[in-house]
């Protein structure tokens, strides 16, 4: 199978706008994110609609794609991309943009979901540790996912769960395996094409995460499990701590 990597990147993020061009260890943390994926795929593009983050990415060699400026979704914008691309390819890998430290093993895990020739689309999930602060399990930027004894996903959601009743929440964590949702996402090209054509649902509008629509029009999300912790940057505090994580990376 050939897989495409495409990396959506927007400069006028709500919380942190110019997010791609922001400076990480003396690289812009879109390129960071490219230069982590670009040779453990067949081909990895950056889509952009931003004239600066298209100069950027050449600037360091990097393949982009112009598209649209009224996509709603990275969903949307790889769709345009992987048209506007040459190449024949059977699976769309969307890397999110903020993901500077994404590693090849979680890609290769992502892959592997497609041994299955029912994998419509596959995503990724990080089980919480035990011992993971409380407040970071209830943060709702960071979504959670429960899934069946097939590695489908049953839910997504902002909230916490499942609900562990008759607990205190001191012992939540030590007594059920949670699961953070990583914004990676592989679709098969036709399922793509599908996916996009599709019109918001209303848990996706309830919740705001676009995979409920796939779920709810009865897509099937296969999940892989991956155990390395990394750092998405979606507000300038996250860039500091991205900083220090990079720092404690390199010692």
């Amino acid at each position: 199978m050939k897989f495409l990597g495409i990396i959506p990147a927007r400069y006028a993020s709500t919380r942190f706008p110019g997010k791609p061009l922001a400076m990480l260890g003396g690289k812009t943390v879109i390129e960071r994110v490219y230069r982590q994926v670009y040779d453990i795929l067949d081909d990895a593009y950056v889509a952009t609609d931003d004239e600066r983050i298209e100069k950027a990415v050449k600037a360091f060699g990097g393949k982009v794609v112009m598209t649209s400026t009224h996509h709603k979704s990275g969903t949307d914008r790889c769709y345009e991309a992987c048209t506007k691309i040459d190449g024949d390819f059977d699976v769309v890998i969307n890397i999110q943009g903020d993901e500077p430290f994404i590693q090849h093993s979680q890609l290769i895990t992502l892959k592997t979901c497609f041994d299955d020739k029912s994998t419509q689309i596959a995503t990724l999930v990080k089980p919480f540790n035990s011992n993971t602060p409380f407040e970071l399990l209830e943060n709702i930027n960071t979504p959670k996912v429960v899934i069946d004894k097939h590695h489908n996903a049953l839910y997504f959601s902002r909230s916490i769960i499942p609900f562990t009743r008759n607990a205190d929440k001191s012992d939540w964590l030590s007594g059920h395996v949670y699961f953070k949702h990583i914004g990676l996402y592989a679709y098969r090209k036709d399922v793509l094409k599908e996916i996009t054509a599709l019109p918001q649902s209303p848990l996706e509008l309830t919740e705001s995460l676009e995979q409920l629509r796939w779920l709810e029009n009865g897509y099937k999300i296969k999940v892989g499990i991956s155990e390395v912790e990394t750092i998405g940057i979606d507000t300038p505090d996250d860039l500091k701590r991205a900083e220090d994580f990079l720092f404690n990376m390199t010692k």
